[in-house]
């Protein structure tokens, strides 16, 4: 599951770097996100020290920035800082109850998001909460809705492909855990964001 995660992050962000125009890199990589949804949701459910985890996201998301705008030339803020408005707005929303007030704490959070703006933005922090909150058919439902939400608001028709993730996940759960079983080493699976946002972004200089 992690190797899926990088590997399609790592063709996406290659295709935003080289390949702009073909549009199959893009497709691809929508698989990526849904994965770190989903890792991130299952590291907030199971950490054994909550501060500790946003100290790391925090970290990470620090030292990733300027190679994300190096290589993937863009002027917002990188998708772990997505990742962490997240986890904060999961930890508001679990010392309280589903109503009006969560809603707009949800709302106010998606508002947050794409107004600094955040790579993903409220798409992403949405994803997120879907994971966290909801189950079994009703995940893939609210996925998709969301995805038809975008792709009429937004014409996001490659986010679509984001769906097979959830697939798996709804339909395959034997396999799907499976998956999981296959791990990376963990200073791998930190540190490979800000490495491989580096890494293109010193091939893009050396081929400028």
């Amino acid at each position: 599951m992690q190797w899926i995660a990088v590997i399609t992050m790592l063709l996406d962000h290659i295709g935003v770097a080289f390949f702009s125009g073909e549009v199959m890199w893009r497709i691809i990589g929508r698989i990526a996100f849904p994965i770190y949804a989903y890792a991130l949701v299952q590291g907030y459910r199971h950490t054994s020290s909550y501060s500790r985890y946003v100290f790391r996201l925090t970290l990470i998301a620090v030292v990733s920035q300027l190679p994300y705008q190096a290589a993937l030339g863009r002027s917002g803020l990188n998708v772990v800082v997505t990742l962490l408005a997240a986890v904060l707005a999961m930890r508001l929303l679990d010392g309280m109850r589903p109503g009006i007030l969560s809603a707009l704490l949800i709302g106010g959070f998606s508002l947050l998001v794409d107004f600094f703006p955040l790579d993903y933005g409220a798409y992403g922090l949405l994803l997120v909460l879907i994971f966290r909150y909801a189950q079994h058919y009703q995940l893939l439902f609210m996925h998709l809705l969301l995805n038809l939400i975008y792709l009429l608001a937004y014409g996001w028709v490659v986010q679509m492909a984001s769906m097979i993730p959830t697939l798996f996940i709804v339909f395959g759960p034997a396999l799907w855990r499976r998956l999981e079983l296959i791990r990376m080493p963990r200073w791998l699976w930190r540190s490979y964001y800000p490495l491989h946002l580096l890494v293109l972004a010193v091939f893009g200089y050396l081929q400028g």
